[in-house]
């Protein structure tokens, strides 16, 4: 039996009354048994010592690098009705190529010379905006004829101030020449009276006297009314030279007051100019609307507006658009303890969704049917699902990806880490340590 103490019953028993136990009792299977063990322990030996390539595991689509390379809608800038479609989903578009023309829903658009009539708008306000500039250039003109004028006018009647200064200056001589010969007559006449009482003059050489006195008096009284007119014309100048200066800065006044009407009026034509060009070339852009294109090359996917006559809205989708070609990447969303060790440039392996694999997690290069990408981006920000978003980009010295991928893939990813034994990595899982830090210069070395 099992023979674990030294009082045996062996000798008791009849081994051979029972089948089995002569046949379990027959076998040596200690020996077998120790070898097996051994041949255990030493193959778990072995392979723990097998290198192991540590790895972060996740899942992710595929997708594109740029962002004009995804899927996107085409919109309607304006408002409309569907006329005829060009395309049919799941047909290759080149840019430019017309989609779907649409025509025209609004009543201030309906008038199909709008074009025309606002053109000839845009004419007249520009004719009339050619007439008020002509009219500043001749109130320009008038202006210049009036400072002209004035300053001929004022020159003028300078003169003639001048000249009845000098005329003022001469009756004021005369008049004083006139008194003096006036004094002079009536002191000889108090003479030759003065004589004709003693009897040395006659009565005829007094009235003389008398006479030539009464004309020196007249004189002096006309010399005198000569030098008050003349000064009086002086004063006169004088008031009709503020006269004329106020009177052409009146009509300067006016004149520049009609000017400034001008130029505010060409200026609001100006204005209204600048709007009915910018109606006029909303207009011819709106028209081009009518054609809605493809933005650049690629596949029409669906279609999201049906039928012919069906009105659309502003910025409404029209037909779902696939770019092509695309630059393919995938993104993968990484749990944020795995974050401090990732970085640009590391290596990933990927499974891709329709391709048959076999994936060995800890042997890369064992693995078939896995693809190559290295890390190309990776947020700075959380994303909603509580991980980091990660863009791969495929590597361009390996084997390129399958040309049949398409956007939206599912795919598996394996981000590879440090080499490690596979003992030190059971130890690493069973306490719970992080994998070792990766660096590009380790790994190439």
């Amino acid at each position: 039996m099992l023979n674990i103490t030294s009082n045996t019953i062996n000798d008791r028993i009849d081994k051979k009354s029972y089948s089995t136990l002569e046949i379990v009792e027959g076998k040596n299977t200690k020996r077998l048994t120790i070898r097996l063990i051994k041949w255990s322990f030493f193959i778990m030996f072995v392979i723990a010592l097998l290198p192991w390539t540590q790895n972060i595991r996740s899942h992710g689509y595929v997708t594109t690098l740029k962002p004009n390379q995804r899927p996107q809608d085409i919109h309607s800038i304006i408002a409309g009705r569907i006329d005829e479609w060009k395309v049919q989903e799941g047909d290759f578009v080149k840019k430019g190529d017309t989609i779907v023309i649409i025509s025209e829903i609004k009543d201030d658009y309906f008038d199909e010379k709008l074009l025309d009539r606002t053109s000839d708008q845009l004419n007249l306000k520009k004719q009339a905006a050619d007439s008020y500039e002509n009219k500043i250039n001749a109130q320009d003109e008038q202006l210049s004829s009036l400072i002209q004028l004035k300053n001929l006018k004022l020159d003028q009647i300078d003169i003639e101030i001048e000249q009845t200064k000098l005329k003022v200056q001469n009756d004021s001589i005369e008049y004083i020449a006139a008194k003096l010969d006036n004094e002079i007559a009536d002191y000889q006449l108090e003479r030759m009276d003065s004589l004709h009482r003693l009897g040395y003059k006659s009565l005829t050489d007094l009235e003389k006297a008398r006479i030539k006195s009464q004309q020196a008096n007249a004189k002096k009284i006309a010399t005198k009314n000569y030098w008050m007119q003349n000064r009086n014309e002086l004063i006169s100048l004088k008031i009709e030279k503020g006269n004329t200066r106020s009177k052409f800065e009146n009509d300067y006044s006016k004149t520049s007051s009609d000017k400034y009407s001008t130029e505010t009026e060409k200026f609001d034509t100006k204005n209204a100019i600048t709007k009915i060009e910018n109606q006029l070339r909303n207009f011819q852009v709106r028209k081009g609307y009518y054609l809605i294109t493809a933005p650049q090359d690629g596949y029409v996917t669906k279609v999201l507006v049906q039928g012919i006559g069906e009105t659309i809205k502003e910025g409404q989708s029209i037909v779902s658009f696939m770019p092509a070609p695309v630059d393919l990447a995938v993104e993968i969303f990484i749990d944020p303890i795995d974050l401090p060790l990732l970085q640009k440039g590391q290596h990933v392996r990927l499974q891709f969704d329709g391709w048959p694999a076999v994936v060995f997690s800890g042997w890369p290069g064992a693995s078939y049917g896995t693809y190559g990408g290295e890390v190309y981006a990776i947020d700075q920000f959380i994303s909603p699902n509580g991980k980091y978003r990660v863009l791969v980009q495929p590597e361009v010295k390996k084997y390129k990806w399958p040309k049949a991928l398409r956007v939206g893939g599912g795919s598996k990813s394996m981000l590879l880490l440090d080499n490690v034994p596979i003992w030190y990595e059971l130890w690493r899982k069973i306490n719970g340590f992080p994998p070792n830090f990766y660096t590009l210069e380790k790994n190439e070395k």
